[in-house]
């Protein structure tokens, strides 16, 4: 039997949307910002890495990160990521949201500028510092994850509860387009300012020495924005949802929300005793009845995540590799290392502004119209179509005049991601109990990072041509890239039917979705098939 919801809950349920929500958004959303910008910056600049700390004197080519190097340094923060959603998400069910959430800002804030750093001038001490900073840098992006999800659904109305969350995540569209553009800045900027040519034409002039402030401004700059919001997440009061029902206070969640409201609520206190007679009774994290009532779901949001992540970031990080195989990027030393920076953001930038910003404000504008089920389903399986769309006809695609083609199905890919299961993998996880909330979204967004882990460290080598004397120096032969994105097509068609696992939420409140609401009697009847309770007639 469910129980009457506390007034102060309800107050937030029937909310009308106002501007906190809004201050919420933005809020929260700056970190996602940042988030993104930092995560995929790093592929902006890894060319230039190789160019500048391993290009051999004499070589006919300009020099590249040797396999293990290149494998750190992109996959090395995602490391860092899944650590820190698992810790960070079990913390802030243990010590409250707003307690975690300034660590997590100020970690970012350090480490991102940090990461332009470096001890000592030769490769390995450049190399070795990038991947200690961006680790850490990686271990507080993945605080954000949980602790920004739960406290934007903790804040929401039902009406509009996914299109808030889906609005913070898309957030992180903004930073990858960020991204791309000041790349486009700082390389045009020191490009017309220190002039060289081509690699070819005289490869020690190609790479003038003020390139190596590039890469540390662009990676650095992600500090900024992060440090903007530091004041309005310090200023923002506990959840109401994790004072009342985790804290037990139900006074002070609704004193709280009284002023973010701007109305008067006053707890009934015979409920409020009840809440928390009720709370005594509670189940554990990954006891029998917490997998009765959240472990398909979990398993479901888990591996849609786990899944969408191998192909998701596979494609962000190495889309400046899949532009040069298709030639729609100048070979290597047709370059100058400054004209090479400003072609991969160049490209990243198209992307962003046409397939990925798009995606994820579709998913806001109709999450709470068709659902998240709908949506994610559908996500699915056009990726899946797309990348099989890319994949088979891959030699037409590299033919030259097919070029432009091929960037734009590429682009469908992540237009498809956005308004799909990239945005929607973030808001289902909300559906469990308040005290687990923010520690099952760090589980299935840590499931999520194994995932872009595999895609880092694993589509490295996939990509590489089958012919070893085409293979990038250092690396072995891979099965080339019209066969990494067939199995990339085949995990996202996998998606798809995991997708089936995760019930729809749409309109529900958080505590009928988690089941907060019901009689713990008669949770504990039904779980042991027996009902001895008295028949009334």
């Amino acid at each position: 039997m469910a129980q009457e919801q506390l007034k102060v809950l309800n107050a937030l349920d029937v909310a009308k949307t106002q501007w906190y929500h809004f201050t919420a958004i933005i809020v929260a959303g700056m970190g996602f910002f940042t988030d993104a910008y930092d995560l995929f910056s790093i592929s902006l600049v890894t060319k230039l890495l190789g160019r500048i700390y391993y290009t051999e004197p004499g070589s006919l080519k300009p020099g590249t990160l040797p396999p293990n190097v290149s494998a750190a340094v992109n996959g090395v923060a995602f490391c860092g990521t899944l650590m820190g959603q698992l810790f960070f998400g079990w913390l802030g069910d243990k010590l409250g949201r707003k307690k975690v959430y300034g660590m997590t800002l100020m970690m970012m804030v350090l480490c991102s500028f940090a990461s332009g750093l470096s001890f000592g001038h030769d490769a390995k001490g450049v190399m070795i510092t990038l991947c200690f900073f961006r680790f850490w840098l990686g271990f507080g992006i993945g605080g954000d994850y949980p602790l920004s999800a739960t406290i934007m659904s903790e804040y929401s109305n039902k009406k509009t509860r996914g299109a808030f969350i889906a609005a913070v995540f898309a957030m992180q569209g903004f930073g990858n387009l960020t991204g791309g553009i000041f790349a486009l800045i700082v390389s045009s900027a020191f490009k017309s300012a220190y002039p060289a040519p081509a690699y070819e034409n005289n490869a020690a002039a190609s790479m003038v020495p003020q390139a190596d402030y590039v890469w540390r401004i662009i990676l650095m700059f992600g500090a900024i924005p992060a440090l903007l919001t530091y004041y309005w997440r310090a200023k923002m009061p506990e959840t109401a949802r994790y004072t009342a029902l985790v804290a037990k206070n139900t006074g002070q969640a609704a004193s709280d929300m009284s002023k973010v409201l701007q109305v008067e609520i006053k707890e009934d206190q015979e409920k409020a005793a009840e809440v928390e007679e009720r709370s005594k009774k509670q189940f554990g994290l990954l006891s029998k009845q917490f997998l009765k009532r959240h472990g398909l779901h979990l398993l479901g949001t888990a591996t849609c995540w786990f899944l969408l992540d191998i192909a998701f970031y596979s494609n962000n990080l190495f889309q400046k590799d899949i532009f040069s195989a298709v030639g729609w990027l100048p070979k290597a030393q047709t370059m100058s290392a400054l004209q090479e920076v400003y072609m991969v953001a160049r490209a990243q930038t198209l992307v962003s502004l046409c397939g990925t910003v798009p995606g994820y404000w579709f998913t806001v504008a109709f999450i709470d119209v068709v659902g998240r089920f709908i949506i994610q389903l559908m996500g699915f399986f056009l990726m899946t179509v797309f990348m099989f769309g890319l994949a088979i006809p891959y030699n037409y695609w590299t033919t030259p005049g097919n070029h432009i083609g091929f960037v734009v199905m590429y682009a469908f890919t992540f237009f498809f991601a956005n308004f799909g299961p990239n945005a929607t993998t973030f808001v289902v996880p909300q559906r469990s109990s308040s005290r687990f909330r923010s520690t099952c979204h760090g589980i299935s967004s840590a499931a999520g990072k194994a995932g872009a882990i595999i895609g880092a460290f694993g589509f490295l080598y996939l990509a590489q041509p089958t012919d070893p004397s085409k293979a990038d120096a250092g690396y072995p032969a891979g099965i080339g890239v019209r066969n990494a994105l067939m199995i990339l097509g085949g995990i996202c068609g996998l998606g798809f039917f995991f997708t089936f696992l995760v019930p729809e939420a749409n309109g529900k409140s958080l505590e009928e979705m988690s089941g907060e609401n019901e009689d713990d009697e008669v949770e504990e009847y039904q779980l042991s098939g027996i009902d001895n309770r008295p028949v009334l007639v």
